[in-house]
This record gives structure tokens, sequence and C-alpha cells, in this order.
């Protein structure tokens, strides 16, 4: 692991979160940790009293390709350098549902901090506790703000690692844009106004091919129309549809 950063050097500065894991008991939730930092787009991994991280041990186990660089990369630091270098969002699964108290209240949660987020630039941590209770209230209370996961009202806890990689999934649109994702292009190009025409030129024949009952097929083309349109056809999909019903109005049974 790395030293711990100062806060007067530029190089530290990104504009992306960064994870801390304050007290984790367990190295195989840090590892997990770090992967789902990798998945996601996250770089920059703070420990706070960490278990000793063996390269031969369940933390790199667990770490898949972020043991690579996350992991090792991890900087050790206390809570109280967290706190005065970083503005800090601790996450805990244990809220309060009013404002009687201000240690756990009022939270946002990980999809409405990622929307904020996003057009703010500072240093920010966002900031895991141990596996059993979490962030205590003393810690808590030394934090900027609250996030929660939305979760069973009869069962919201989460494990450390699972808490980990659902806050980050939803915080990744901070760290990846369409193009980094393994996702292909999902813009589609919707069939030509010529082509949709011939489409339902298409039905209309293979309407009064089958005698269907000519006061009901106007009604059936607006639903046909409809149906269509909702679905947004491709070029492609649409020139398919028409083969298809081009040789069910040519009915190739009755050759």
């Amino acid at each position: 692991m790395t030293e711990q950063p100062s806060a007067d050097d530029p190089s530290t500065r990104s504009t992306a979160p960064t994870v801390a894991v304050v007290d984790a008991q367990s190295p195989g939730n840090v590892g997990t940790i770090a992967r789902a930092m990798k998945n996601f787009g996250f770089e920059d991994l703070l420990l706070v009293d960490p278990p000793e991280l063996d390269p031969d041990g369940e933390a790199y186990g667990f770490a898949g390709h972020a043991r690579e660089d996350v992991l090792p990369n991890a900087t050790e630091i206390t809570f109280d350098t967290l706190v005065e270098n970083y503005h800090t969002v601790g996450c805990t699964a244990v809220t309060n549902e009013d404002d009687r108290s201000h240690v756990r209240f009022p939270f946002s949660t990980p999809a409405g901090l990622a929307d904020r987020l996003a057009s703010v630039e500072t240093r920010t941590a966002v900031v895991f506790g141990r596996e059993r209770v979490g962030l205590t209230n003393d810690e808590l209370a030394r934090l900027d703000e609250i996030c929660a996961i939305p979760a069973n009202a009869a069962y919201p806890v989460l494990n450390l690692g699972q808490a980990a990689t659902v806050t980050l999934y939803e915080l990744r649109t901070l760290t990846l844009g369409d193009e980094d994702t393994q996702l292909p292009d999902v813009e589609r190009v919707r069939a030509t106004p010529p082509t949709e025409d011939r489409l339902y030129e298409q039905w209309s024949a293979l309407l009064e091919e089958l005698n269907h009952p000519e006061e009901k097929r106007e009604k059936t083309m607006r639903m046909i129309r409809r149906v269509y349109g909702r679905a947004d056809l491709t070029e492609r999909e649409a020139n398919t549809f028409i083969g298809l019903l081009r040789r069910a109005t040519e009915r190739p049974d009755l050759e």
C-alpha cells in the first residue's frame, strides 16, 4: 500500500469519488470492493485500519483484475486524515426516518448522489464501514453527508461487499461514459416512412387475403400501426416482417 496522500498535492485530486473502507475485518471484503471499483471505473482506494493484505491471500484472490492496480495502489490512511482532506459520504443501512436526529438524517440514495455529484468538482470519498456494525454514530457525526441503499424494510442490511458493489454501480455514471462500457451501441435507427408504408400495405393485403371482416380492418390496421410505432422498428426488422407477410399473403401452402 502507498503512503497517505497530501492535501496539497494536486496529483492526488480527482473529480471521480475515492472509495474509503474503515476497519474492514476480512481481507476478502477488501478484495471484493477493489473488484467492484475496477468493474465500475473507480481507481482510488483508501483503507483505514485495514487487515493484512497478503498478495497470496484472499484479498488478492477476490480482487480479480483489480489485483493489478486498484488493490496494490491502495493507500492506508487515518480517519482524521480522511475527514480533513475529503468531502465525505458515509454509507449506512440504518437511517432515521425524520429530522429528530441529525446523525443519520437527512440521507440520499446512491442514484440521487450520482445525479448531484455529476456537477460538483471536489475531492469526495464514499466511506464504507465494518462488516458487522458499519460506521459508528461517532464516525458518522464527523462525515459530511449520509447515503443509504433502498432495501426491504424487514431486512435492509447488506454485507459490506454487496453494499459497495450496489453503491458503486449506481455511481458509475461519474466514472464511465457509454463508450467505456462493454454494452453495444443502443441507438436505434428507425425504419424510414416509405418502408413503414410498405409494411402496412403488406398487412392490409394479408387481412384482405384472410377475409378479415371488412368493417374491422380499419381498427385492426390502427392497432397494428400503434404496436409497430411503440416498437421503433429498424429498417432491417421492418423488411423482415414485410418478407414474412408477403409469403403469408401469397399462401404458399395453396400453390
